[in-house]
């Protein structure tokens, strides 16, 4: 760290003080040397905040935070400073990134941290035997998670939370089928719900794995913003029985779409030719008392007020149906303008269906009603 004035500087983010490199704060696209650091991902971060508080409140088990990409390690010294646990171990490949995280652990007076310079897969792995488990396991690679999704469930503890997030946005949202199939082992179709298909897609991943090592995985929480896609799944040591493993089946002609165990063919509804995106998880996504406890943590944290609104709107879809519907989509089939979104909720809501807003689209929505019942109430 050569003239660390001219190459670094402190910031607050949270309440806690980092040191970071000064092109990450300038250059449009965050710097790779001489660590990374990304400032754009600081509501990724207050998240991941949120969500580790939520967690350790009601977790009885040794509170052990394993971080196997840590770049400056921003994530992982927020969680020593900001939230009540017993021991972090921060890793990374980059030995300047690890001087960086150092320096600021001594800025912020954390004593309760360990530094590790090992490749991801070796550094976890080094914590898959009993005793020696994460509580709270986070992974934020370049790119795909689907690499560690075998040593990180293997890093978990019995009851604990594996954090991953993915970059990989065109292979998640089918411009590239034959990568996707096989990274995650499934396929996605364009369409405009593509970021909770992505999501499906990492979570039927993580599903499969975690069922070849004898475990049960249940996601608890999942975040979609422009640049990356979030999940964070409670690992249990017990044999999944459940069938949560299926298909998204999507008519281009009509716009019908479901969740089926079984592939099809032919649309319920207007019989044209299915598109048929999976295997992906058809299960629920939300755990609804994981998000209130997330909700009733906000207050004692230093986080983007927007984290509230988004996680308001997780609550409320926590129990819908699965895959939204956009107010463009529909009002492009019918030739329309789109009405505001209250109002289409409040029309379906007096047809008695049920319906809500969604967090992964500003003009989302979720219902019961198929697409021939929502273009009656639009």
């Amino acid at each position: 760290m050569e003239d660390p004035n001219e190459l670094f500087q402190e910031i607050i983010e949270g309440n806690t003080k980092l040191i970071v490199p000064k092109k990450s704060l300038t250059d449009k696209a965050p710097p790779i040397k001489p660590a990374f650091f990304n400032p754009k991902a600081r509501t990724n971060r207050d998240f991941s905040i949120i969500a580790y508080s939520a967690f350790l409140k009601k977790f009885e088990g040794p509170k052990i935070f394993l971080e196997a990409l840590s770049g400056v390690g921003a994530r992982g010294l927020r969680v020593a400073n900001e939230l009540k646990i017993e021991k972090i171990l921060i890793n990374d490949l980059n030995p300047t990134a690890l001087k960086i995280a150092e320096s600021s652990a001594i800025l912020n007076n954390l004593k309760n941290i360990e530094f590790s310079e090992k490749e991801a897969c070796v550094f976890l792995n080094n914590h898959s035997r009993k005793g020696n488990r994460g509580s709270l396991v986070d992974i934020d690679p370049f790119g795909s998670p689907a690499a560690f999704f075998d040593c990180g469930i293997r890093a978990t503890m019995h009851g604990g939370i594996l954090s991953t997030a993915a970059t990989d946005l065109q292979v998640l949202n089918g411009l590239f089928q034959g990568a996707c199939r096989r990274k995650y082992g499934g396929i996605p179709v364009r369409v405009e719900y593509g970021n909770e298909m992505a999501i499906r897609l990492i979570l039927g991943s993580l599903r499969s794995v975690a069922a070849r090592l004898g475990v049960k995985m249940i996601p608890m929480f999942v975040e979609s913003e422009m640049h990356y896609y979030r999940t964070y799944v409670k690992i249990l040591n017990r044999t999944d029985q459940e069938e949560n493993l299926g298909y998204i089946l999507h008519c281009k002609s009509c716009g019908h779409r479901k969740t089926s165990l079984e592939q099809q063919q032919e649309c319920d509804l207007c019989k044209s030719k299915i598109s048929i995106a999976g295997p992906l998880w058809i299960g629920k996504i939300f755990d609804k008392e994981y998000v209130k406890d997330m909700i009733n943590e906000i207050p004692k944290l230093e986080i983007n007020k927007s984290c509230e609104k988004t996680l308001q709107k997780c609550l409320d879809e926590a129990e819908m149906p699965a895959i939204y519907f956009t107010l463009d989509e529909i009002a492009k089939k019918i030739k329309s303008s789109p009405p505001k979104l209250e109002k289409i909720i409040s029309n379906l809501k007096e047809s008695g269906f049920t319906s809500t807003t969604t967090s992964f689209n500003p003009t989302g929505f979720r219902t019961n009603a198929n697409i021939n019942e929502i273009i009656k109430n639009f």
